[in-house]
């Protein structure tokens, strides 16, 4: 492994890093926002990059929106972005279904949001299931719940309505062996603010562990996410940098696809969390080390 992995962005070498590459990806959540509030600099940083000739993307785990809603989202806090450059779990979930298991025209059982139901009806995938699912009858009764005999698949994103009928519901249909299995993330959980934190993909985990299945999953660090991106603007690899502020999903897509890789601090991971990888010994592990690493994208105004 090289030894100059994990080293502090600045100066020169962050025009040169900026010079080599065409493209540049962006996490969301604690790389240019922070709950409802915009990272400082983080808006120029993006219109300077886009004067500049960058391509500029933006992909999140966080199957809770639309393409649309994220965009507007992002307008709100000031950036200058086109929903065609937003990249999120719900938009690639519907994309791969349609494209790799090749379900467009079917139906899937979806745990998980309208935001996900709306991407997946917009390229022709009916859904059940969004919305809640009450417990009904006696427990003796749970294993004959009705089902929809179209259903092709179970899909399963954040659901704020998650619950043990949806649970139950979900592995009636994994019980049939021609079901399919897919999943937004992994991310278990989104941290907040304070130490905070909410449950988002350990819901897959609870199907999981009913089904006995091991769902296939979309978002990052699945190479699909990068797929999804670089079969619309024909991004080259070798000429691409992804930053984000989690080393087990933006930084490992990155190693994953060979992109360049850059961590900001602003979020989840630390340095430290990064050299202690470096140091594991554990090819898996030093795959979430990145090349660089910025106390905040804001970092990269001056050689903008």
């Amino acid at each position: 492994m090289s030894g100059t992995k994990c080293t502090r962005l600045s100066g020169a070498p962050v025009r040169r890093l900026l010079d080599s590459v065409d493209s540049v990806l962006f996490d969301c959540d604690g790389v240019i926002w922070r709950g409802d509030q915009a990272v400082p600099g983080a808006c120029r940083v993006i219109d300077l990059l886009k004067e500049h000739g960058k391509k500029v993307f933006f992909v999140t785990n966080n199957s809770s929106k639309t393409r649309r809603m994220y965009a507007e989202k992002m307008s709100a806090l000031g950036f200058g972005v086109s929903e065609e450059e937003v990249f999120g779990t719900a938009y690639c979930c519907a994309a791969y279904l349609r494209t790799v298991c090749e379900l467009e025209g079917k139906k899937v059982y979806l745990i998980g949001s309208a935001a996900m139901a709306h991407e997946l009806e917009a390229v022709g995938i009916r859904q059940t299931g969004v919305g809640p699912d009450h417990v009904s009858g006696k427990q003796g009764d749970w294993a004959a719940v009705p089902l929809d005999p179209d259903v092709r698949a179970v899909v399963v994103g954040f659901d704020e309505h998650f619950s043990y009928m949806k649970l139950n519901r979900a592995l009636q249909y994994l019980l049939r062996e021609d079901c399919l299995f897919v999943g937004t993330n992994r991310d278990t959980r989104l941290p907040l603010e304070g130490g905070k934190a909410v449950p988002t993909g350990c819901l897959l985990q609870a199907v999981e562990t009913a089904a006995q299945r091991r769902a296939q999953t979309v978002g990052k660090p699945n190479h699909f996410m990068f797929d999804c991106v670089a079969s619309h603007f024909g991004v080259q690899p070798e000429r691409c940098l992804m930053v984000g502020d989690r080393l087990d999903t933006d930084i490992l897509l990155g190693s994953n696809c060979g992109l360049k890789t850059l961590l900001t601090l602003t979020g989840v991971s630390t340095v430290a969390d990064a050299e202690a990888h470096r140091e594991s010994g554990c090819a898996e592990r030093q795959g979430m080390v990145p090349d660089y690493y910025v106390d905040s994208i804001a970092d990269l105004l001056p050689a903008l």
